[in-house]
């Protein structure tokens, strides 16, 4: 009855849940620790919070903490629609210490090494924190000073050069694309890994649809340069997209990736297989490299490439050492696109696999299959929703009863605009919402 009254009082009183969360931030250990508070950190650790609660075995207030320093958390698949002119960048963001439940721990630093063998986290500020889970959730790093003149272009209100990729830049993307009465347009995606591969090309369709519709189409000119061998990963939805580039007149330069950026003469320079090119520019949208975060790929939990080297099936580390290091999202070794969608599949393998280990001391019979989405905006009023999974393979949830998804839509346009942004607040990241299964966590076999 006393704790009964306790967890009320704690309910009852901010102050009071303002102290108990501060002690419980203060632990040296922890049953789980996740590190990285962004879509797949808040996801996992309030689904695996609610499955030891479902099982009968809740853990207690505390038990699971949260580490990260930042002050904000970002829906950034809104970002593209902040770059369309659809909504207002603060509407893409929300106060980190908000989106915490009472009963997650919030430790607000980052961390500094990852101890595997001790099963422990340094964080900047010198403090070790034990664990008997650990869930690497650190997302990924974008490289802007590798491209040289990048940042110094982004930093001019004038220069014509935005991106999506950054909160600080994205309303940037749509002040450009929205001035520009005449001249040329250049989109970029780089060579190699980068989330939501699709952005790089939603941007330029809205700009393109946005020129359309406002009698510049025949005045400014736009051209898709793109470090990869074609328009998307998956043959079905690239050979679609093509034929749209082909039908539309919108340029391809293929294997042509962005090295420079001399915002002064406005010329952009690529490498190619036979070397550089310089192309002018009027407009130029650029999506910067990314690769995995130092502290990741400097540690003993991270492959060859950087990333969290974990079972692409369980999502459990590849060393049987560290058995009880997990990772999702950006951050982790696994072959398949980097995007929020992925983490909805992601999230209830991972949650299942930990919960198992605890309880019975071997993973369950959950297995990722690598799905992952990309809601391709093509225009205002329509989207091609393409859905995949391991192997490049198309695993669709609409086809039958829309049709083929390699066809824009505008039920999926609406999907992407209103419906994602709004159960991304109010039920992904509270772990209640599982992506393809709805609202419905799914079961697996042992």
């Amino acid at each position: 009855m006393l704790a009964l009254r306790s967890k009320a009082f704690v309910r009852s009183s901010p102050a009071a849940a303002r102290r108990w969360a501060s002690t419980a931030a203060e632990k040296d250990r922890y049953k789980v620790l996740v590190v990285g508070a962004g879509s797949g950190g808040l996801t996992v650790a309030n689904q695996i919070y609610n499955r030891f609660k479902s099982a009968g075995k809740a853990l207690n207030q505390g038990d699971i903490a949260i580490l990260d320093a930042a002050e904000y958390h970002y829906y950034q698949p809104g970002w593209t629609l902040v770059g369309a002119g659809l909504k207002q960048k603060d509407e893409t963001r929300r106060r980190l210490d908000s989106l915490i439940p009472p009963h997650l721990a919030h430790i607000p630093e980052y961390v500094k090494t990852f101890e595997p063998k001790s099963s422990s986290v340094t964080t900047t500020s010198g403090r070790t924190i034990g664990y008997e889970n650990l869930v690497v959730a650190t997302g990924l790093q974008i490289n802007w000073s590798s491209i040289p003149g990048l940042e110094k272009a982004l930093a001019d209100p004038s220069s014509g050069v935005s991106s999506i990729y950054s909160y600080n830049t994205c309303d940037k993307a749509w002040r450009d694309i929205d001035a520009l009465r005449s001249g040329k347009a250049i989109f970029t995606q780089p060579a190699g890994v980068i989330k939501c591969a699709g952005a790089p090309q939603k941007i330029m369709w809205m700009a393109w649809d946005r020129y359309q519709k406002t009698n510049r189409g025949d005045t400014v000119s736009i051209d898709f340069y793109t470090g990869m061998p074609s328009m998307f990963s998956v043959k079905k939805y690239s050979d679609a997209l093509n034929e749209l580039r082909k039908e539309r007149g919108v340029g391809g330069f293929f294997q042509h990736n962005l090295v420079k950026v001399n915002p002064d003469a406005h010329k952009a320079t690529f490498k190619t297989p036979d070397g550089e090119v310089e192309a002018d520019y009027t407009l130029l949208h650029v999506s910067p490299p990314m690769g995995p975060l130092e502290v990741v790929k400097n540690s003993p939990i991270a492959d060859q490439a950087g990333w969290v080297s974990v079972d692409q099936a369980t999502l459990r580390h590849t060393n049987p050492e560290y058995g009880n290091v997990w990772a999702i999202g950006d951050c982790s070794s696994l072959p398949t696109s980097k995007t929020a969608a992925a983490i909805t599949g992601q999230a209830p393998v991972l949650t299942e696999n930990l919960f198992s280990v605890v309880d019975t001391g071997k993973v369950a019979g959950a297995s990722y299959d690598g799905y992952t989405s990309c809601p391709l905006l093509t225009g205002y009023g329509k989207l091609m929703l393409a859905e995949f999974k391991y192997g490049l393979e198309p695993k669709e949830s609409f086809s039958n009863v829309l049709g083929d998804q390699a066809v824009p839509r505008s039920a999926f346009y609406y999907l992407k605009k209103d419906f994602f942004p709004w159960v991304y607040w109010n039920y992904m990241i509270k772990g209640n919402w599982f992506g393809s299964k709805g609202f419905v966590r799914p079961t697996f076999g042992q």
